[in-house]
């Protein structure tokens, strides 16, 4: 699938960069989010070393008990051991589980607040940035990638922590009980080494590529998804699970490559725990049977060897998850650092109420460098003026609704809200007091009411209600089951998209903006509705500024004056009934609509 989804990913996620196990610096810059939460990770590292303790401490007073109290018959002292005993496996059950609650918790808490942060830094970043990244890829990194670096920042690192103490501890004790049967012991150790340098070499490469395939899966599922309509009109419901189920084989295939490693590793370090314990049978019988050594130390060391090669175990898989976390680290953060595009300036002003002039100077744009979409375009709309853009599809009418709502930035020029440049204001402050009907109607998921308060969240019930009578909409709720408590559907597939524009215009009603932006509202209804959302327009449009953005010339007939764009320029400009007399592009967009219906003398 090199020209699909999969290649595309790839190339977007950035998953084939050589990956380090563990990334100082990305574990530095992580570790922001754990630190308001420093306090109860403190607490978790001090229960992991009384955790550790104990578990050291347990082995020892077993020798003790043999050594000192069974080989001597002495029951007095073997109570007391046992007692001592019980105590730290209770003491190592509380702790461990003190721990397990602490690291949870704490988990969660730092899961939530990476999200929250990175879906405020996803509406914080221009509109350019969405419309080139696949949103399955995106969703990956707010999930996938944000749990797995949860996992290593709220667990891994108290994990393994705790192996290396534990680790250091065993040497230790083991080294002052018998320091030759500990030597002997430890002769597994460079096999081990040598193991686990193989494995982390293999598995550094294939927890990669899992990474990219589940990037892989949910992206290509998301554009699916998004997609089932034209999937279902042109009948390629085969061709695209083929498609998809090659990207989830492509994912299987690398999780299977992935945890083969696992099941090879794991026998082999059974395999050398296995050894290790038989070289103590070995040597450390013989000790014994010759009085060299105590039957305790052996017994000892014993235990010993069985909690030694436990830590390895997780710190081997730990890798796994170190390797994950790095990756999906790499990327969080590379989104994260994602410049807004259009950012505020530091001494950005508040936008105070508007009366609605809006200008355009001398404005030159280009998505692109060197491919300039709008070339010198000046305009000047005074508050209350409705102004129609009209043009053939791609000549810039929606490029300059984006400027006027400073969704991107000129590249050239100035564009003007009452004499102030929108770059000197606050967006927010600045898109208050703007409406945007856009020509693909939007609803969220949840009530009527909801979604028409989406433009004022503080509307009273009565508000809503006023507002969808001026959109010609109350009628139609009120036919539905529960009214304006009626449920809308993913996406609004519940309702025609005539009904989803009458609630989008309810909305921008009750927003009541200073300017209003309409981008081909009616441009894909019925005769009949199109009438409908005319009219609500008209009073929508009342005493406000209004930018027009039409493909259907008849709905603009009122307009205080139109702008023909062609090329990115301005190329006409002036009434409908002035425009049509000069005979030039807009006569001939005109006539190609109408002459038909007889309509050219309209």
């Amino acid at each position: 699938m090199g020209g699909g989804p999969g290649g595309l990913l790839r190339r977007l996620g950035g998953d084939e960069e050589e990956q380090r196990a563990l990334d100082i610096r990305i574990i530095l810059r992580l570790f922001v989010f754990i630190k308001p939460y420093w306090r109860s990770m403190v607490a978790a590292f001090f229960l992991m070393v009384i955790t550790s303790g104990l578990g050291l401490a347990t082995p020892y007073l077993i020798k003790v008990a043999v050594d000192e109290h069974i080989m001597d018959s002495n029951l007095a002292g073997l109570d007391r051991i046992a007692m001592l005993t019980a105590g730290a496996f209770i003491g190592l059950y509380v702790a461990s589980g003190a721990q397990q609650y602490l690291l949870s918790k704490t988990g969660q808490n730092v899961l939530a607040d990476m999200r929250e942060q990175l879906v405020h830094h996803l509406q914080d970043i221009h509109l350019g940035y969405h419309d080139t990244h696949i949103i399955g890829v995106t969703l990956s990194r707010v999930f996938s990638d944000v749990g797995v670096i949860n996992d290593l920042l709220s667990q891994g690192l108290i994990t393994i922590a705790s192996d290396i103490f534990t680790l250091v501890g065993i040497v230790i004790v083991m080294m002052s009980m018998s320091p030759v049967l500990a030597l002997l012991t430890f002769s597994v150790v460079p096999l081990m080494v040598l193991v686990t340098a193989i494995y982390a070499r293999f598995a550094k490469r294939a927890y990669r590529e899992t990474r990219a395939a589940v990037a892989e899966v949910v992206g290509d599922l998301a554009e699916d998804l998004a997609g089932m309509r034209v999937i279902q009109a042109f009948a390629q419901e085969d061709a695209t699970q083929d498609r998809f189920d090659q990207v989830n084989s492509s994912n299987r295939d690398a999780h299977v490559r992935a945890m083969s490693l696992s099941f090879v590793f794991m026998p082999v370090v059974q395999f050398l725990g296995a050894l290790a314990t038989a070289i103590v049978l070995w040597f450390g019988g013989r000790a014994v049977a010759g009085n060299t050594l105590t039957l305790g130390v052996m017994i000892a060391f014993l235990a010993y060897v069985t909690n030694f090669f436990q830590p390895i175990r997780e710190l081997s898989q730990l890798y796994t998850t170190m390797q994950t976390a790095m990756a999906g680290g790499e990327r969080v953060l590379h989104l994260l650092d994602t410049e807004p595009g259009v950012p505020d300036r530091e001494d950005a002003e508040e936008m105070p109420q508007v009366e609605g002039r809006v200008e355009l100077r001398d404005v030159t744009f280009a998505y692109r460098q060197d491919e300039p979409i709008l070339r010198n375009i000046n305009l000047t709309i005074e508050p209350g003026q409705t102004v129609a853009l009209v043009g053939p599809t791609g000549a810039g009418k929606t490029s300059i609704s984006n400027l006027i709502a400073r969704f991107y930035d000129v590249t050239e020029g100035t564009v003007l809200v009452d004499g102030m440049d929108v770059r000197d204001v606050k967006q927010r402050s600045l898109r208050r007091q703007m409406g945007i009907v856009p020509q693909d109607p939007f609803l969220f998921s949840g009530t009527i009411a909801d979604n028409i308060r989406f433009g004022d969240p503080d509307a009273s019930d009565e508000e809503v209600k006023k507002a969808a009578r001026l959109a010609n909409v109350d009628e139609f709720i009120m036919q539905t089951p529960e009214g304006y408590q009626t449920q809308i559907q993913e996406g609004g597939v519940n309702f025609s998209l005539g009904q989803r524009q009458l609630l989008c215009i309810a909305r921008a009603v009750l927003a009541d903006p200073r300017i209003l932006i309409l981008d081909e509202a009616t441009s894909s209804v019925d005769t009949m509705t199109e009438a409908l959302i005319q009219d609500a327009l008209d009073r929508l449009l009342a005493g406000r500024t209004a930018i027009v953005i039409a493909h259907r010339l008849s709905t603009i007939r009122k307009a205080d004056f139109i702008c023909v764009i062609e090329d990115g320029q301005i190329v006409e400009q002036g009434s409908h009934e002035v425009l049509l007399a000069q005979k030039g592009l807009y006569r001939d967009l005109y006539e190609r609509q109408f002459v038909e219906a007889g309509s050219l003398g309209a």
